[in-house]
């Protein structure tokens, strides 16, 4: 996957998560999940791109890592929508998917940069 591609795929991350974000219900639960997931679901893309343009490779491995944490973070938050029955666990199951594959993603990106690294 080019460097393209994955800043691709986390923006449309991003953009589904705020069509989820919009459709939890505005309860307690639903309203602390909503600013929580907003905020670690738009993260990702936003960290990649900083990566993209890092000044070192320990700056680059320092914006992915952060991009893998929000990542890891946004499928505990969709986890528990579905979980506290917020949304259905159907239509969750591509955004919760798309998450896992993600980390995944950066994950290896990680360990291969790491990997490459002179030291």
């Amino acid at each position: 996957m080019s460097p393209d591609d994955l800043s691709e795929r986390l923006l449309d991350f991003s953009s589904r998560v705020g069509k989820v974000v919009n459709a939890l219900p505005p309860t307690r639960l639903g309203s602390h999940i909503a600013n929580q997931l907003i905020r670690s679901g738009t993260a990702p893309g936003a960290h990649y791109e900083e990566g993209r343009a890092a000044e070192s490779r320990k700056d680059f491995l320092h914006k992915l890592g952060i991009a893998l944490k929000e990542a890891r973070e946004s499928c505990y938050w969709l986890r528990l929508i579905a979980r506290s029955e917020l949304l259905s666990e159907a239509r969750l199951a591509d955004l919760t998917d798309e998450a896992s594959q993600l980390c995944r993603i950066l994950g290896k990106s990680i360990v291969t940069a790491k990997q490459k690294d002179p030291k």
